[in-house]
């Protein structure tokens, strides 16, 4: 598969290394010294354990900053691009997500587009009516900052917002870069609220543990 991962950050430089095991991957981000990590075989982010798995592994990964170069071939486009929440406003700042579906449309409107980034209930049922010829599907993250590849690798769940041909085509990534067995990896196919919802619900509650 061709796989484009937007913004590496520490959800998406890891995602983007572990897929790049067994797929064709291009990382992509506004930072060129991201990319000069991430064509050097290193991690993009100070993570020792990330580090250590880009160092050790031969994987078929390359950076860009082009979307064109990016967006091009790309089966699957995962945006793991920031998504900030600003108390002043009650509002998660989606600008990026929307700039990068707006990009795909235009270069290649055919890849299926992922999102991780956290977003707003009802965000990705409005832009699927804005782009009705892309397919846009939420799945959440649920890592830990500084364990994404622990939590990647061990998935305490895959919860994936669509239930079409392209969403258990990308849960089967996800399930192959796994060591959890599959029998007691929990994959929930569910509406794109939902996914929202559960994601929402979940950093609430650690942030009520904090």
């Amino acid at each position: 598969m061709n796989i484009t991962v937007v913004g590496l950050g520490y959800v998406g430089s890891s995602l983007a290394a572990l897929l790049a095991q067994e797929n064709e991957v291009i990382g992509l981000d506004i930072d060129p010294i991201k990319i000069d990590f991430i064509n050097s075989n290193s991690s993009p982010i100070y993570d020792v354990e990330l580090n250590e798995f880009y160092n050790n592994n031969k994987l078929r990964i390359e950076g860009t900053t082009d979307p064109k170069i990016a967006y091009k071939k790309s089966d699957f486009v995962i945006i793991c691009t920031q998504t900030n929440y600003d108390p002043e406003t009650n509002e998660f700042d989606v600008d990026s997500i929307l700039h990068v579906i707006n990009d795909v449309f235009k270069i290649n409107h055919k890849s299926t587009i992922i999102i991780k980034s956290t977003i707003p209930i009802g965000f990705t049922d409005r832009v699927q009516r804005e782009f009705p010829t892309l397919k846009i599907i939420f799945s959440p993250e649920f890592l830990r900052e500084g364990k994404s590849i622990h939590d990647n690798i061990y998935p305490s769940r895959i919860i994936i917002g669509d239930n079409s041909k392209e969403a258990k085509k990308f849960s089967k990534l996800l399930i192959n870069i796994s060591k959890n067995e599959e029998k007691n990896l929990q994959v929930l196919f569910m509406k794109p609220t939902e996914a929202e919802a559960v994601k929402l619900f979940a950093n609430t509650y650690l942030a009520m543990r904090v």
